[in-house]
């Protein structure tokens, strides 16, 4: 064991460090003047262009450039989601005009409309760049705005389909006798791999053998098992329209068969990627997914 005593006028008595004050004071004794050293021998010119890491040993190089590109990493991904939310402001600009919907009364989120830019500025005064927690946070609340914008867009999709033609063909009746749960479509932490993902359904849990219904008329373009959705139904409904019904534990209908709204075409199930008895619905137009709940609430 390292003891440093330290034995001032001013103290009334000594000092005693522990093992790590100690080691830091000896590590602070010995690194001060290898670096005073370098600073020495190394030509003026290698610092000027290259900065102090030229004096510094390899391994606390590599030590500083990793931190530099990890923070350059955040900074990438926050270029990307700016660059995400400026097409999706200007998306759901067009789609509200041809909605009909004001943007003013239709705010993105607790702050802004749509179309409405916050003005800021003032003199710069104690600039600092942001440390790696101020580009987490940063990245959080982007990521917040981006669910904000994604949400409003469902909504506007939403009603311009009941404006359609299409209108008539929307599966706006429930596909099962059980509530949803409401925050299973969009961002979410994955029951399975504990990480943030996209789930682009409505879980329905109940028990299994519950029964399953079409959610609207329509011909039944797929019937297969997968390794994700398990026992897997697909019904074409025309015009890009499709309901999914994944996870049953029995289908009752076959590829090519029509089928009609409330008609009986599945029960509930666990296979798959699936945590327990449910049933994992979606509806695309398209190939994309929409935000079930925006027909359903119509329909109630």
């Amino acid at each position: 064991m390292i003891n440093i005593i330290i034995v001032s006028e001013k103290m009334a008595k000594p000092k005693t460090l522990g093992i790590f004050e100690s080691l830091g004071v000896v590590l602070a004794l010995i690194l001060v003047p290898v670096v005073l050293t370098l600073l020495f021998i190394t030509p003026q010119q290698v610092i000027k262009t290259q900065g102090v890491k030229a004096i510094l040993p390899p391994h606390l190089r590599g030590a500083m450039l990793s931190t530099q590109s990890h923070l350059d990493a955040y900074a990438k991904q926050i270029g990307e989601l700016q660059a995400r939310i400026l097409r999706l402001d200007a998306q759901n600009q067009r789609l509200s005009k041809l909605a009909g919907i004001k943007t003013s009364a239709e705010p993105i989120n607790e702050r802004t409309s749509v179309n409405e830019v916050i003005g800021q500025g003032g003199p710069l005064v104690k600039d600092a760049p942001l440390s790696e927690e101020d580009l987490k946070a940063t990245i959080e609340q982007m990521s917040a705005d981006l669910d904000f914008r994604d949400e409003y867009q469902g909504k506007i999709e939403a009603k311009l389909l009941l404006k359609s033609v299409l209108r008539e063909m929307l599966p706006n009746s429930s596909p099962v006798d059980a509530a949803y749960s409401s925050s299973s479509y969009g961002w979410r932490i994955d029951p399975l791999s504990g990480h943030r993902a996209f789930h682009e359904g409505l879980d329905f849990p109940a028990a299994s053998g519950t029964p399953v219904y079409a959610a609207a008329d329509g011909i039944v373009s797929t019937a297969v098992q997968t390794s994700d959705y398990g026992n897997l139904l697909k019904i074409d409904h025309g015009s890009g329209l499709e309901t999914r019904y994944a996870h049953n534990s029995r289908l009752l209908v076959k590829a090519g068969e029509r089928v009609t709204k409330g008609q009986k075409v599945a029960l509930i199930g666990s296979t798959g990627r699936s945590t327990g008895p449910h049933l994992h619905y979606e509806i695309r137009l398209n190939g994309n997914p929409l935000d079930p709940r925006e027909y359903l609430r119509n329909h109630s």
